[in-house]
């Protein structure tokens, strides 16, 4: 392969993994003008249009796409034999994307920014929306360089590291008529509830217990984030089955009663997923340490602190309710 066949191969999995020519361009330290021209011989030398526009940003063609699954494993091997540099926090400019929900963002990014400040003042950490249904292709498109979500790991693409079992809690305002000690499934399953879906479906794992009690529930209300959940919550009679993290503050400081689940509902383990291509990537394996590190203790601490606001409200010593109960 000549060079300048090979540069153009750089210049397409660069503008492929960013979907726009500016970014590609600051991707590759090149002039936007330098890609653009690239990616004129491209087309040329390939006989297809590669990339048509988008919105704000371009698409690329089908046959850019086939080109991209065939090459971009080889580029990545080749790019990881021949730069031994180490990565440097201290120094880099570079830009990390991350596919997570809202929770995962209000837990973890003003600890890791005072990271980022100290230790990597150049790097940037954006966050991208994160659904269970789109993770797995983000990675494999490399529109993101990590999510934080579950992880099927019977997948052979995709590497995990898990970070900390979720569980759930079931708040509603100080004042709600289920607020106290002792609520029946069928107290609860009466109520009426708010879901939140990143998805959009309607249906959740509590929908599956209860149907396995022979109840249903109403879902009167869904949202799209967590964000809101304490705003609505608050001034309303939708009760809502949350991750703990996602209102530990506002059980912890009064604003919003929690009570143990009726049903017994599974944990989910959240883990931290990246694409096997970059399992060697310096950066990705520093930004990996502290992000390990912040979410467990975030965790803990918040496990510890609903733990305790639950048996506060039973009347009970903290031995006396069961760990599942505790978030």
């Amino acid at each position: 392969m000549r060079p300048q066949e090979l540069n153009l191969l750089m210049v397409f999995d660069a503008i492929m993994t960013e979907r726009s020519i500016t970014r590609a361009a600051e991707r590759l330290s090149m002039t936007q003008p330098a890609v653009s021209n690239a990616l004129s011989r491209m087309r040329v030398a390939w006989k297809d249009e590669l990339f048509v526009k988008d919105g704000r940003n371009i698409r690329p063609t089908g046959h850019a796409q086939n080109l991209w699954e065939q090459i971009k494993g080889p580029l990545g091997a080749l790019s990881e034999a021949v730069d031994n540099k180490a990565f440097d926090p201290s120094t880099s400019q570079r830009t990390f994307r991350l596919a997570v929900a809202d929770m995962v963002v209000t837990m973890a990014w003003a600890p890791l920014r005072k990271v980022i400040e100290t230790e990597a003042p150049g790097v940037n950490i954006h966050a991208i929306p994160y659904t269970l249904q789109s993770y797995e292709r983000l990675l494999e498109n490399a529109e993101v360089d990590m999510t934080i979500g579950l992880y099927d790991s019977a997948s052979e693409v995709l590497r995990g590291d898990f970070l900390f079992s979720s569980n759930y809690v079931c708040v509603m305002r100080n004042d709600h008529p289920l607020a106290h000690a002792d609520v029946s499934t069928e107290e609860f399953a009466a109520a009426e509830h708010l879901l939140v879906t990143l998805s959009g479906e309607v249906t959740g794992y509590t929908d599956q217990v209860l149907s396995q009690h022979g109840l249903t529930r109403r879902i009167a209300m869904t949202m799209n984030h967590f964000a809101n959940v304490e705003e609505i919550i608050s001034q309303s009679n939708l009760i809502a089955v949350v991750p703990a993290g996602a209102v530990c503050d506002a059980i912890i400081n009064g604003r919003l009663s929690a009570i143990k689940m009726p049903v017994e509902l599974p944990t989910k383990q959240i883990s931290m997923v990246w694409h096997k291509r970059q399992e060697k990537d310096g950066g990705l394996c520093w930004l990996r340490k502290h992000v390990k590190r912040i979410m467990a203790e975030v965790n803990e601490y918040q496990t510890q602190q609903v733990f305790r606001c639950l048996c506060k409200s039973q009347g009970l010593g903290c031995a006396q309710v069961p760990e599942r109960h505790a978030s």
